[in-house]
Parts: C-alpha cells; structure tokens; sequence
C-alpha cells in the first residue's frame, strides 16, 4: 500500500505503530546484539514511541505549515544513471503452473579493455516470477558453458551431453551480482570494485517461478563504472552445504558449513540464502581456542532476503575459519511450509531448499577469484 500522504497513511496508522513495535518494519533481520552494518534501517526505540503515542491519539495530522516537500523517487534504477544497461537479448517466455528448470542466458560484452564496476543493479521486468538471479562473469579463457548457445535462453535439459549439464549446476566464475526479493543492488565505497575482463560475457542465471497465467520475462543489469582504477577488488564468495536432509515436522533443523581463507582478505558484507523453510542464519568465526566469533544472526525471512553491509570491514588473515550455520522449519507452525510431512532435499525449486552464505571480501586489485585460491594450494 502507498504511504506517500497523510490520506493513504491515517487509515493504517495501528498496524503502522505494531509493526514498529514488532520490528518487522524497516525491514531489518539482524540481531542488534551482533555485530553493526551501514545499512541498518531500523528505528530508534525514540521513533517507535512517537509512532505508537501517534496511533493511539487517533493518528492527528500535523501543522500544514510544516509539511516537508514531496520526496523524489527515483524513476527506474536505484543506483545512479547507470553508464551502461546490459539486457538479455531474447525475453523468456514463463509457463503458468509449473516447475520451471534454470534458466541462462549469455550475453558478450563486447569490452575490449578491462571495466572496474562500483555499483550494479539487477533488474527483472516480471519481478512477481523471479525466485532468484545471478549474473556470472564468464572471462575469455573460460571453459565453463562453452558448448551453450549466446544470446538465446537455455536450460540444462537443452544441452547435449550429460558432462554439458552438469556444467549448469556448477561453476567457479566470479559473480557479478545476486538478486532476490527484498535485495538491495551493489554501491561498493570508493576504492573498491568489481572487475570484468576485457572480452568477457555476462552469463545471467535465472530462476523463476510460475504463477496462474504464463508471461515473459527480459531481465536487465545495469551498471556504473569506476571513475579510476581501485585499491581493492571486490569478490562474492560462499560457504554452502548441499548434503542435508530435513526430516519431516522438525522444527528447529540445524545445518552448518565452515572453510578457512585461503588468504588475507577484508570482510565487507553477508547475503544468506534459504527457501520457505529457512528460520535463522548466522556466520560465525571459529577460533583456534575453540571459541566461536559471532558476525551475524539473522531471523530470516524468505520474502525479504537483505545484504547485511559491515560498518566496519573486518580484516580477515589467512587461515581464518568462516562457519555458516542455518536452521529450517518443516514442521506445520510454519504457515509458509509447502508440506510439513515430507523429508526436504537441496533442490533447484522453492519447495526444497538451499543453504547459501554468500559473503563479499575485498583483495587486492591484481588478485582475481582463481588466483585468491590457487596460491593458497601452492603454499600448501
């Protein structure tokens, strides 16, 4: 619902003031007794009072005279004018009512030197049927999907080789930018970026879910480069357990992940990821000592899946230990559980799950996502 003016707002000034209370909105999921990020929307207690003392008065306006200018939305992008718009060149027609396999598309940029990009935002034009997106950047050199089709939508099942399919479910090409309900694009500080390599493609991954009438969907990036080159690299990074089974009307199911940093590295941010069961999330560091490092704790939430910026990077050396830990509900209090009586796998599609702790770390500017861990085994 609008809450632009005084008239759209007055009505709903009681939920307004639960919510508040409730802390459900600013949407915001963190534990605030762990850890602090920069974009932390989250009202002062001060502000929840005002809010609650509001609705219970009856929700009067306030002085005309003091009314402040209407506020500038932006129209189209959240980031700036991007410098450039990558779209998918074919749209792709989404069934209704039914399971949709993953679906790619490659697109060449045509960079014929090296782009630093600051910020990037992804951008569906069927927002209502993507799950989930990622876009991949695929260097020259790469061998990942090099049998696959450019600039025409595929799916596994489109390749011709059982080695070709099994290229789709995995890869180790650095990510561009994920997007989920809820996300937020990429604005790294000045001094940071990601790279695309000259010649390099944009392999978009996208999932989507069907709804009760077919549609299509051409789903766009865009991006704002560099203004110089930066001190420092940014890559998206993830700790993952894809070996799990929830069993069925559990409540509380535990499933955790850790590795070491292969080298030294800045901590920047976290992105968990789950489907409808997932309850909570955290990362943790655990010492050597045996004594666990909380970073963050999230009550997660499905429909809103928030990047969680650190206030401060937090430097990392080489050798640290990075523990994920996730918690599902399969049980029938979870009123968002597609069906608390079965045993639940990782899978592509919503009614299984998944358990991603994407995290962002910053490198030096010459050190690419292959080279952060080849050194690590050559000094091994």
């Amino acid at each position: 619902m609008p809450l632009v003016t005084y008239e759209d707002t007055q009505p709903l000034a009681r939920l307004i003031a639960d919510d508040a209370r409730a802390r459900k909105m600013p949407p915001w999921f963190a534990d605030p007794r762990v850890g602090h990020f920069s974009n932390d929307p989250s009202l002062s207690a001060r502000e929840i009072t005002t809010l609650a003392a509001w609705a219970a008065a009856g929700a009067p306006a306030g002085n005309p005279e003091d009314e402040p200018p209407a506020p500038r939305w932006a129209t189209g992008w959240n980031i700036p004018q991007p410098d450039l718009v990558i779209r998918m060149p074919k749209p792709v027609p989404i069934p209704a009512l039914c399971d949709i396999e993953y679906t790619y598309e490659i697109v060449p940029t045509g960079f014929k030197e090296g782009k630093w990009v600051q910020m990037s935002e992804i951008r569906p034009s069927s927002r209502a049927n993507v799950h989930h997106a990622v876009v991949y950047i695929r260097p020259p050199d790469s061998p990942w999907l090099r049998h696959a089709p450019i600039g025409v939508p595929f799916t596994a099942s489109d390749m011709k080789t059982e080695a070709d399919r099994r290229d789709t479910k995995t890869t180790k090409a650095d990510i561009l930018l994920v997007y989920a309900p809820g996300s937020s694009p990429d604005r790294w500080p000045n001094g940071m970026a990601k790279y695309i390599p000259a010649g390099s493609d944009l392999v978009f991954q996208m999932h989507y879910i069907s709804r009760d009438r077919p549609t299509v969907d051409q789903t766009s990036i865009g991006i704002v480069f560099a203004k110089r080159p930066p001190a420092k690299r940014v890559l998206t990074l993830q700790l993952t357990n894809s070996s799990f089974v929830i069993p069925p009307g559990v409540d509380d199911y535990r499933v955790e992940v850790h590795g070491s940093m292969p080298n030294d590295a800045l901590l920047l941010s976290f992105f968990p990821h789950m489907h409808l069961r997932g309850k909570r999330f955290e990362y943790n560091i655990l010492r050597a000592d045996g004594t666990i490092e909380p970073l963050l704790r999230v009550n997660y939430d499905f429909f809103w899946q928030l990047s969680y910026r650190l206030a401060k990077p937090m430097p990392l050396k080489a050798g640290t230990v990075l523990q994920a830990v996730a918690w599902y509900d399969n049980s029938k209090n979870n009123p968002h559980n597609p069906d608390p009586t079965t045993a639940v796998y990782w899978g592509d599609q919503t009614y299984d799950e998944m358990m991603v702790g994407f995290f962002d770390v910053a490198v030096d500017a010459n050190v690419n996502k292959t080279e952060f861990f080849a050194r690590h085994r050559a000094a091994r």
